[in-house]
C-alpha cells in the first residue's frame, strides 16, 4: 500500500505548554497509482504510432512459364532509359542506345532538380508532342547496376512520383552497348 506520511512538525518547542499529541495524517495513494497505470495503459494503446511511408509498385505476378526471350514493342520516341551506377552516378538517354533521338544521346546527369529531373520533365512534356496523342506518355527504363545503391533506385523512383511519369519500369537486363556504358558508369 502507498502512502504519504506527514509530521506533526518535530519534537518539543521548549515552554512549559503540555499539549495534545497529534496523530500523524495517513494519505493512501494506492488508488492514485493504480489510476496513473490505467491512464498510461489506455494513451498507449489508443495512441496512433506513425505508419511508415511506403511507394506502391506495380509487380509482375509470379508465372509458372515464364516467357524468354519475348520483346514488347515500343514507340522508341516513348522511352527514356535510366542508367544507374556507382557513386550516385546516372547515365541517361532517349530512345535506343544505338539510335538515339535528337537531343537524346547518352548524357551523365546528377540526381535531382537540375539533374535528371529536369530531363524527365523535359521528356515529359515533349513525348505527347512528338507521337501526336496525349494518351502515350513517356516510358521510362530504370536499370540499376550491381555498384548503385538503393537509395538511387528510390531517388529516381521519387523522381518518378514527382514528375507524374505514367509507365516506368526496373529492369536488370542489359544489352552489350549497355553494358559497356554501365561499366564506363561505374568507375
Amino acid at each position: 500500500m502507498a502512502e504519504l506520511n506527514t509530521n506533526d512538525g518535530g519534537g518539543k518547542k521548549g515552554g512549559g505548554k503540555v499539549r495534545s499529541k497529534k496523530q500523524n495524517s495517513k494519505v493512501d495513494l494506492t488508488a492514485m497509482v493504480d489510476l496513473a497505470f490505467l491512464l498510461i495503459t489506455f494513451f498507449m494503446l489508443t495512441t496512433t504510432l506513425s505508419k511508415p511511408q511506403a511507394m506502391d509498385l506495380g509487380l509482375p505476378d509470379k508465372e509458372d512459364n515464364p516467357r524468354d526471350n519475348t520483346e514488347i514493342k515500343v514507340d522508341q520516341r516513348r522511352t527514356m532509359t535510366i542508367i544507374l551506377g556507382a557513386n550516385d552516378k546516372i547515365e541517361w538517354f532517349h530512345g535506343l542506345l544505338a539510335t538515339p533521338e535528337p537531343g537524346g544521346k547518352p548524357t551523365q546527369t546528377t540526381h535531382g532538380r537540375e539533374g535528371i529531373r529536369k530531363e524527365i520533365l523535359k521528356r515529359v512534356a515533349s513525348v505527347p508532342q512528338v507521337t501526336g496523342n496525349k494518351d502515350k506518355g513517356l516510358i521510362v527504363i530504370i536499370k540499376p547496376t550491381a555498384k548503385s545503391s538503393y537509395k538511387n533506385l528510390v531517388d529516381i523512383l521519387d523522381e518518378m512520383a514527382i514528375c507524374s511519369v505514367p509507365t516506368y519500369a526496373i529492369v536488370n537486363d542489359f544489352s552489350p552497348e549497355e553494358k559497356a556504358l554501365a561499366e564506363k558508369l561505374n568507375k
